[in-house]
């Protein structure tokens, strides 16, 4: 830690030919018999300055760690589940119907682009793109089990309308819609909150104390070496008074930042429960197939409902469907799909565990900027915690500290003894970053409740006013721990539609018997 309370060594040292001189020359440090010239005391200030900006990037930068190494983690996670579900149905499609599949895998391709898009932020509405993958699902199956028809581009726009009102894929778009639909917004916004608060404490950690906040710094940490007293250590609510002055504005971030983290910790309960993005993408090709078998179970109820309605197609010429079939090459020749070898995991882990362990982290996160005060005094290097309150500095003498520790946050700091603040003139940068966690926190509820949300573009919100990111001061932890630190007195403390290919015209009993093949090889249960 950065507050270096001995540091009688090379220049900062007083020279001892300077003792006993009268301390008129001194603008802060007493000014009765001193050991420190004029040109001392101003070092002192630059490194009472260096040392309180290190203490306070030091122990955020175990924290910004924290959520960076997290973002990062759920990120990986989220996006190599996608390439997986896809890697898996298409594993599963390509060895069941081999060109038939592939004739048409660009339908499947596209959801799942989409489902990609959204993730990294596309302009995607995901009930819109739901409806219509089903929609043009619907076209390519209303040709497979018609085959002896022709139909216009505009008699399957007219058959996609039906979608909604004969539910011809029985009641899995409407289920997997809401599933999908709730994972993915929470997914999203979760990795979304991650990053917000990992830029807000890179912002809001780069603190510069002001002048008045300087003079403070400058009389608790080294005023002492210039009375001899280089040994003696701060009385504990004198230490807390001047890190509360001079950490005033980080104090009003608390309230909005303990929102912020509760809000985070319901939606990881979502994405533990109803809202996993796991259980919903490991067996999409299941419940597509579902879907696929509850049409091949109604074709000839659908089929005369869309005739009804869209009126009678055309009839091919019995040549042209023979040299269909012909030219489709089907084989009704597969290999059984292997539950075993589907992908269970993502990025070497399970949503489960990560879940687990970023919940600890958010739990320990709570409270840091109230405590932070509190944590700083506290380190090793200052020990105050330990120091006998009559022998201790006190700004003015080793003597016992009579002030009482000022409140938490900018408006408190009014009758701080020690810290002059102006409260009317609160730090723009920290109500900024104020303004973006409630933006995020209001995100972060709508996504627990299942309601999309905007995307944040975390490139732009990182960029500009930060004057702090990243690991500055070398040690940079891995992990995050604190102790939340509450004081009173001396207590311790997250488009495209694609054309419309035509699927390969085949021979009504050809047709019966792939479906019949696709369907009872990829039956299996909704996990």
């Amino acid at each position: 830690m950065a507050l270096e309370m001995g540091l009688m060594l090379g220049s900062l040292a007083p020279p001892a030919a300077t003792w006993l001189q009268t301390g008129d020359h001194l603008k802060v440090c007493s000014q009765a018999y001193t050991c420190c010239s004029q040109e001392m005391e101003e070092k002192y200030s630059q490194q009472s300055k260096h040392d309180f900006r290190n203490a306070v990037v030091e122990l955020s930068n175990h924290l910004q760690t924290m959520f960076s190494s997290r973002y990062k983690k759920f990120d990986e996670f989220f996006k190599e589940l996608l390439e997986n579900a896809e890697k898996s149905l298409n594993d599963m499609f390509v060895r069941t119907y081999g060109r038939l599949y592939m004739q048409n895998s660009e339908l499947f391709k596209d959801l799942f682009v989409e489902l990609k898009r959204y993730y990294v932020g596309g302009n995607v509405n995901l009930e819109e793109m739901l409806n219509e993958f089903w929609a043009r699902l619907l076209e390519r199956m209303f040709r497979l089990v018609n085959p002896q028809y022709h139909f216009t581009d505009e008699y399957l726009e007219c058959v996609s309308k039906y979608t909604e009102q004969l539910k011809p894929f029985g009641d899995v778009p409407r289920k997997l819609k809401l599933q999908v639909t709730r994972a993915f917004v929470a997914a999203r916004t979760f990795a979304q909150g991650l990053a917000v608060a990992r830029d807000v404490v890179s912002k809001v950690s780069a603190v510069n104390p002001t002048p008045q906040g300087t003079r403070a710094l400058l009389k608790m940490m080294y005023c002492p070496y210039c009375r001899g007293l280089v040994s003696v250590k701060p009385c504990y609510n004198y230490c807390f008074n001047v890190m509360r002055g001079c950490l005033a504005n980080q104090g009003d971030l608390d309230t909005e930042w303990n929102t912020f983290m509760d809000s985070m910790l319901l939606v990881a309960e979502r994405l533990e429960g109803p809202f996993n993005i796991e259980s919903v993408m490991d067996p999409i090709d299941v419940k597509i197939s579902d879907a696929i078998m509850n049409m091949q179970e109604n074709s000839m109820q659908v089929s005369q409902k869309v005739f009804q309605g869209c009126g009678q197609p055309k009839t091919l010429a019995q040549g042209r469907t023979a040299r269909s079939v012909s030219e489709s090459g089907f084989s009704a020749r597969f290999r059984p799909y292997n539950p075993e070898e589907r992908p269970t995991t993502a990025a070497g882990t399970s949503l489960d565990r990560l879940v687990t362990d970023v919940k600890e982290k958010l739990k320990q996160a709570k409270k840091f900027w109230s405590s932070l005060p509190g944590n700083i005094c506290n380190d090793e290097k200052m020990s105050v915690g330990t120091v006998n309150e009559n022998e201790c500095w006190n700004g003015s003498a080793k003597s016992r500290y009579d002030f009482a520790v000022t409140g938490n946050g900018l408006a408190s700091q009014v009758n701080n003894p020690e810290v002059e603040v102006d409260i009317t003139k609160p730090d723009m940068v920290i109500r900024r970053q104020i303004m973006a966690l409630r933006v995020m926190t209001n995100k972060l509820k709508n996504a627990y409740s299942g309601n999309d949300v905007d995307f944040i573009d975390i490139s732009e919100e990182s960029s500009g006013e930060e004057s702090g990111s990243g690991c500055e001061f070398q040690q940079c932890s891995p992990e995050f721990e604190f102790n939340a630190t509450e004081v009173t007195g001396n207590s311790n403390k997250s488009d495209k539609k694609a054309n419309t290919s035509a699927a390969t015209s085949s021979g009504l009993s050809q047709a019966a018997l792939f479906l019949s093949i696709l369907f009872l090889a990829m039956q299996r249960q909704w996990r």
